[in-house]
């Protein structure tokens, strides 16, 4: 049986069902994302993907919310070289690119806080469930760089072009209320039930005809596979933003719990 905690250190597993592998976001700052965290969530997708143990992946969050995304020091890594960024934009690329080639289905519990890296896992999920008061945010144009990651590939599918030039240009958070009613996500739940609601989830599917379930995935996922060029272009420009002036300010404005100041 593959060894999950060995493997990815950053995160804590679990088996909560036969063919249930469960990961979960746990570490300090609301469960933001470390440069290990960053490479090793990219990582693990074929690993599961390969695993005859495993049937379906469950994500979510430890304590008051699901990931409040990349750390500081990952932040500022990507802007003190060109190395960096490059490394951090090749894990950002797998992330995504990863997810969507497993063919394991994936099951989202989204609580509290979802924000970066962390939001990339829980939206492309296959079935994503919100809790009512989830927050979910796409911080990029707040953090002064383009919305890459995960929003290009597939916002404009799940809620169509409005909403999603709308949340991303602005940065206004989502409730799990709010997402659910725009197709953002499969599911809503009440606050206490979000973790209960996914583990049931994931547990029926886990019963189903794998094939059928794996095959059907794959095929919706060509959708996916279709924004691909949006999604090359969404993460260049973020990784160009990362080199550039705007998001010194848009790290010190989180560091200072200010709005950000940008002049041009």
């Amino acid at each position: 049986m593959t060894d999950y905690d060995a493997l990815y250190p950053a995160f804590r597993f679990d088996r909560p069902g036969d063919g249930l592998l469960r990961l979960t976001f746990d570490a300090p700052g609301l469960n933001s994302v470390s440069p290990d965290a960053h490479r090793q969530i990219a990582d693990i997708w074929p690993t599961v993907d390969r695993d005859t143990d495993v049937r379906v992946m469950l994500i979510q969050g430890a304590g008051k919310g699901f990931s409040s995304g990349g750390s500081f020091e990952l932040l500022e890594s990507m802007t003190s070289g060109f190395e960096n960024r490059t490394r951090v934009m090749r894990e950002a690329r797998d992330l995504v690119t990863n997810i969507i080639a497993c063919s394991k289905p994936i099951v989202s519990a989204i609580h509290g806080p979802a924000v970066g890296a962390g939001l990339v896992a829980a939206m492309l999920a296959d079935v994503s469930i919100a809790a009512r008061t989830a927050r979910i945010i796409d911080g990029h144009t707040r953090l002064g760089v383009a919305a890459g990651d995960h929003a290009a590939i597939c916002w404009p599918l799940l809620c169509g072009m409005a909403k999603a030039k709308y949340y991303l240009l602005t940065c206004e958070t989502l409730t799990g209320e709010e997402a659910e009613r725009i197709g953002l996500v499969s599911l809503v739940v009440d606050d206490d039930q979000v973790h209960a609601r996914a583990l049931e989830v994931a547990t029926r599917l886990a019963a189903m005809s794998q094939t059928a379930l794996q095959w059907t995935k794959h095929s919706l996922n060509h959708w996916y596979r279709s924004a691909g060029p949006a999604f090359d272009a969404s993460l260049a420009y973020e990784f160009i933003g990362f080199g550039g002036p705007d998001v010194l300010e848009g790290i010190a404005s989180h560091r200072e719990k200010r709005p950000p100041v940008f002049n041009r």
